[in-house]
């Protein structure tokens, strides 16, 4: 899967007013983490994580292994916030954050 860089920026414009919904701490990549990632990409499709690590190297690995994992997109990184991006198979038009936007 890969994105346009229309579509990269149209998510960046979408992304810029949403607000974290998972934060990465000290424990790492939990298995509850992981699930939680991947429920609300399969609702929202775009999601922020917040990733809390101050070492720069960690950071950046963890946040690759997380979209290995869930089978993401990254969007965008700006400091501690990841915007991540998944298509959903049956996308909800009340939750999808590009559904929203569109207005579909």
């Amino acid at each position: 899967m890969s994105i346009t860089s229309e579509q990269r920026k149209h998510f960046r414009t979408l992304g810029h007013k949403l607000n974290p919904l998972v934060t990465v701490a000290g424990k790492g990549l939990t298995e509850n983490l992981q699930l939680e990632v991947d429920r609300a990409l399969e609702d929202h499709e775009l999601i922020k994580v917040k990733f809390s690590i101050a070492d720069r190297d960690t950071k950046k690995q963890l946040i690759r292994e997380l979209c290995n994992v869930v089978e993401a997109e990254i969007v965008q990184e700006v400091g501690h916030i990841v915007l991540m991006y998944r298509p959903s198979l049956e996308a909800n038009p009340k939750l999808s954050n590009i559904l929203r936007a569109t207005g579909q």
